[in-house]
């Protein structure tokens, strides 16, 4: 088992900046009238679970803390679903689409909360 030395070696981490991405790239066909909002509020909900998982692990050897970063990031996924749910009912994405990214998520949450429910072994 390869060893845990920062944030970029957490499998948890590594998919929600993937999902980030995909994401990004999925928004850039939104149209131009939503770039102050829907685009906006998507791409920065996606990004900001990396982003306070990467915070998470800092905090790690603080449990309290670890886990309100860690339930901030699954907030924030959370979220991305809900904007995934409104791209989706107004047909910026299709079906497929909205549910692989979905998908994604749902495995991401799922991570976070096992991270939360035994934070002892992530504690350094």
């Amino acid at each position: 088992m390869k060893r845990i030395r920062t944030h970029r070696d957490l499998r948890v981490y590594q998919l929600s900046f993937e999902a980030g991405m995909e994401i990004y790239k999925i928004s850039k066909f939104f149209p131009k009238e939503e770039t102050y909002s829907m685009t906006d509020q998507i791409r920065r909900s996606s990004r900001s679970v990396s982003g306070n998982i990467a915070e998470a692990f800092r905090k790690r050897r603080y449990p309290k803390s670890f886990i309100s970063k860690l339930s901030d990031a699954e907030s924030e996924a959370a979220e991305t679903q809900v904007w995934l749910d409104y791209a989706l009912a107004c047909e910026y994405l299709d079906t497929e689409a909205r549910a692989a990214i979905n998908d994604k998520y749902e495995h991401i949450i799922s991570m976070i909360v096992n991270m939360c429910i035994k934070p002892e072994n992530w504690s350094c």
